[in-house]
């Protein structure tokens, strides 16, 4: 079994497209919008894949707490470049590209963001 998408609420589709197109397409991750109100972006291959919609219930979306999404990078290049494109795009910052622990010369590479509405991630690479 595998993870097939993910969903991210959003109080506005159409406005939260800028950060998700930036920071996402410096992953290679390329945006569809199978029908209204959605929109998923996903690797070439198709999955997994990370949804972005209005909330079902209707309520205001908000950000979980201990919940974080990450995206595997190829390189620390692209770590560095989704970090700053998120940041660009009016992420707020939640840890800079860097090896982890930060004594660390080599192993696990990341960045850390939230997204506008406040939801978590880290790009990284695991070597």
């Amino acid at each position: 079994m595998s993870i097939g998408y993910v969903t991210i609420g959003a109080h506005d589709v159409e406005a939260a497209l800028p950060f998700f197109d930036s920071t996402l397409g410096a992953l290679g991750w390329a945006r569809s919008e199978p029908f209204p109100g959605w929109a998923f972006y996903g690797p070439k291959d198709g999955e997994p894949c990370l949804g972005i919609c209005r909330p079902y219930d209707g309520e205001a979306p908000r950000a979980g707490n201990g919940i974080m999404v990450a995206f595997k990078a190829e390189t620390q290049d692209q770590v560095k470049a989704a970090h700053t494109a998120a940041l660009s795009a009016g992420g707020s910052d939640e840890g800079g590209p860097g090896f982890r622990p930060p004594e660390a010369t080599s192993g696990f590479y990341a960045a850390y963001f939230r997204d506008p509405v406040g939801n978590k991630y880290c790009v990284y690479l695991a070597s």
